[in-house]
């Protein structure tokens, strides 16, 4: 496995394994409307276009093996980590933490003194092992459907 800086052609990659992961990995914690408004099928070709700017802007890695994206995160550059997800077919093989690991080394670099995120009820086990803490417990809507996620936050040291 190698841990890449994102590049506009791995957009399409990307997005495709977001809404597998969702639609896979995260159907033990929310039903299947909560998965088709979080990840809607009919939305795949317009987050393309809004991914590739945002990954672009973000600091942005993905893991790669044998040259196909296997998982990716992006940071912004005040400390919002906005995204991570692994391949279903990689989970538990330590590509969730090297890129965690790569968005913290570049976190410190830039000073910052936290990083937040929204973690799923997935993923909130990971990032707690991490040494991130839970704020909030918060309930977001999407598409009239809601679902639970943590406002999670880190200092940076």
């Amino acid at each position: 496995m190698k841990i890449i800086r994102f590049k506009e052609a791995d957009t399409e990659e990307v997005v495709s394994l977001f809404y597998e992961t969702v639609h896979s990995v995260n159907s033990k914690d929310y039903s299947q409307d909560q998965l088709d408004a979080w990840a809607p099928k009919d939305e795949k070709e317009s987050k393309m276009k809004s991914w590739k700017e945002s990954l672009s802007h973000h600091i942005t890695f993905v893991a790669k093996v044998n040259d196909k994206v296997v998982g990716f995160s992006d940071l912004t550059h005040t400390g919002y980590l906005d995204r991570l997800f692994v391949h279903k077919d990689y989970q538990g093989q330590g590509i969730a933490t090297a890129l965690i690991d790569m968005l913290e080394s570049e976190a410190k670099k830039l000073n910052l003194l936290e990083i937040d995120v929204e973690a799923s009820i997935t993923a909130k086990a990971f990032f707690e092992h991490r040494g991130y803490k839970i704020v909030c417990s918060q309930t977001v809507e999407r598409k009239g459907v809601e679902l639970t996620n943590f406002k999670m936050l880190k200092e940076i040291k």
